[in-house]
């Protein structure tokens, strides 16, 4: 029998749903349960034939864990490997290359550092910045955000010039970007699994979390036209990412959708906060999706080490 383990944290609804999805729809066939570690041996055998990571990028034994589990041949949703490589600014400039719309973007140094870090150790940093190139290019308003963070944590939004170097004085040791403000038309979130379905969920960020009224079901919301580049470019971001789940946020102006944040790979999908329709979607084509790559297989990541293994 083939097993599906879960990794979450506090969120509640969303693995419970995935379990009794998974075990009512995989038929005898296919099982799916919490997982419970401890002490993980350099020879552990595999346990399981997917994991569905939901909070690795908080908890690192977690992540650690989960790249033994990979080198037995369970595959991981998402791929930990690249989810440690991966940060936004890079994917910034990465959807710029493969022709979505972003916002325009600076990587920052760091405001302060580690105490063993000294003069000598930033020889090859420009000081002071250049503030007047990098707020001519970027413009007001806009916001200072870390180049690797999520759920809004760390995030301003600046009108001035004062504002920003205000804000990111108090940076402290994170690495930030300053991105572009996009006064948008339109906003919407974009659930994508397995690189081709994809929903988009009119959303509004400025609403608070679990307030109800994040996501609002407008029918046609977006014209077709627009709803056909927006899933295409969800399409090619994800692909590009290698990502099996993700979100994909676009602030919308003048028809333009503007790719805003696409690092998502264990995206918000509690019933509380999604709702119920946005909330059934996700359960059941994640189901879907790992029931048929378990059933035709899965396309394992190529490592280096691959080559060099010999799994029974």
């Amino acid at each position: 029998m083939k097993k599906v383990g879960i990794l979450a944290g506090r969120e509640v609804t969303f693995p419970e749903s995935m379990i009794a999805s998974i075990n009512e729809k995989g038929g005898g066939k296919v099982t799916a349960e919490m997982i419970t570690v401890g002490g993980i041996r350099e020879d552990e055998p595999k346990r399981y034939d997917v994991i569905i990571d939901r909070i690795s990028h908080e908890v690192p034994y977690y992540r650690a864990m989960l790249k033994r589990m990979a080198l037995e041949g369970t595959y991981i949703i998402n791929n930990p490997f690249w989810w440690s490589a991966d940060d936004k600014f890079f994917n910034f400039s990465l959807a710029k290359k493969i022709g979505v719309a972003v916002p325009k973007t600076v990587l920052l140094p760091q405001q302060s550092y580690i105490k063993d870090i000294t003069s000598e150790s930033l020889r090859n940093l420009e000081f002071p910045l250049n503030w007047k190139e990098i707020v001519d290019y970027i413009g007001f308003p806009a916001f200072l955000k870390p180049h690797d963070g999520g759920g809004w944590k760390n995030v301003s939004k600046l009108h001035s010039e004062e504002d920003l170097l205000r804000e990111y004085n108090d940076s402290g040791t994170l690495c930030m970007t300053l991105q572009q403000g996009i006064e948008y038309d339109q906003f919407v979130r974009c659930y994508c699994v397995g690189k081709e379905k994809v929903l988009i969920m009119p959303y509004d960020p400025s609403k608070a979390y679990l307030s109800g009224m994040q996501y609002v079901n407008i029918e046609n919301y977006l014209s077709p036209e627009l709803h056909a580049r927006v899933e295409r470019d969800v399409i090619t971001l994800c692909t590009a990412l290698g990502y099996d789940l993700n979100t994909v946020e676009f602030a919308i102006k003048d028809n333009i959708p503007y790719a805003i944040d696409f690092m998502n790979p264990a995206p918000d999908a509690e019933l509380a906060s999604v709702g119920e329709f946005n909330h059934r979607w996700i359960v059941d084509n994640m189901t879907d999706f790992i029931l048929k790559k378990l059933e035709k297989g899965f396309d394992q990541p190529e490592y280096r080490w691959t080559g060099m293994l010999n799994r029974a």
